[in-house]
C-alpha cells in the first residue's frame, strides 16, 4: 500500500473519529447546558497540554530531519572516497589500477543494486558488502610503491579507504529507525490527549468548531506520519537514496 494513501486514511480517520465524537456528545447534551461555563482552568490546561505537545513534537520532527541529512551526508562520504580511490590509483602501474578500479566498481554495484534493497527492508548491512569492500583494502594496502610517486600516492589511497570503511559503518548504523519506541509511545499518546483535550470544551456543531477539530485531528495524524516517514532514512517515502554512488559511477 502507497505511504501517501496511508497517509490520507489516517487523517480521514482521525477527522472521522473526532467529528462523530463531536456529534455524538452533542446530542447528549441537555438544552439548558450554558457552554460559556467552561472553567478557565480547563481552557489554560488545554492550551498547556498543546503547547507541550507542540514541543515535543517539534523536537521529533527536528531529530529525525538531522538524523536523515547526517544519513544523506554518509552516503556521499562512502561514495566520493571511493570514487578518490578509483581516481588516486592513476598512479599505480596498470595491472594494480585495473585491479583496484575494477574492485571498486564492483563494490559499488553491488551497493546500489543488491545491498541498498536489503538495508531499505530489513535496516541492516550485507557481509557480501564488507567483503568486497575489504577486498578493495587489501589492494590498496597489499602494494608496495616501487618509487617516490607511487609512494605519494599510497597513504592518501589508505586514508580515503578508510573514510569510506567509516562511512559504511555509519551507513550501517543509521539504516535503522531513529527513535526508541519510548518515544514513540510518548508521541502517541501524547497525540491522543492532545486531541482528547478538545472533548473537555464546550464543542458545539457549528460549522466552524467541526472544521477546527476537523483539522487539528488532521494535522495531529499528518505530523505523526512525518516523523514515521523520516525515522527510517533508507527505507521510507523521503528516503535517502544511493544517487551520490550513481553519480559519481555512472557505470558501475
Amino acid at each position: 500500500m502507497s505511504q501517501w494513501l496511508v497517509l490520507t486514511l489516517a487523517m480521514v480517520v482521525a477527522c472521522g473519529v473526532v467529528l462523530t465524537i463531536t456529534v455524538l456528545k452533542e446530542r447528549r447534551i441537555s438544552e439548558d447546558d450554558d457552554p460559556t461555563e467552561t472553567p478557565d482552568v480547563i481552557e489554560y490546561l488545554t492550551m498547556m497540554v498543546g503547547v507541550v505537545y507542540a514541543i515535543v513534537l517539534g523536537l521529533a520532527i527536528a531529530g529525525v530531519w538531522e538524523a536523515r541529512s547526517a544519513a544523506e551526508d554518509t552516503v556521499r562520504t562512502e561514495a566520493q572516497a571511493l570514487h578518490e580511490v578509483s581516481a588516486r590509483a592513476r598512479a599505480y602501474p596498470a595491472p594494480v589500477r585495473d585491479r583496484i578500479r575494477s574492485d571498486v566498481d564492483a563494490y559499488v554495484s553491488y551497493v546500489v543494486h543488491k545491498e541498498w534493497p536489503v538495508m531499505a527492508e530489513k535496516g541492516e548491512l550485507t557481509d557480501r558488502g564488507t567483503t568486497l569492500l575489504t577486498k578493495v583494502r587489501a589492494d590498496v594496502t597489499d602494494y608496495h610503491p616501487r618509487n617516490d610517486f607511487e609512494g605519494q600516492s599510497y597513504q592518501p589511497l589508505v586514508d580515503q579507504v578508510a573514510v569510506a570503511d567509516g562511512a559504511r559503518s555509519a551507513r550501517a548504523d543509521a539504516a535503522d529507525s531513529t527513535l526508541p519506541g519510548v518515544v514513540w509511545f510518548g508521541l502517541i499518546i501524547g497525540g491522543a490527549i492532545s486531541v482528547g483535550v478538545m472533548f473537555t470544551l464546550q464543542i458545539r456543531r457549528s460549522g466552524r468548531e467541526l472544521l477546527m477539530a476537523g483539522l487539528f485531528s488532521a494535522l495531529i495524524a499528518f505530523l505523526l506520519f512525518l516523523v514515521w516517514d523520516f525515522d527510517a532514512p533508507f527505507s521510507r517515502g523521503i528516503a535517502a537514496t544511493a544517487a551520490p554512488f550513481v553519480d559519481l559511477f555512472p557505470h558501475p
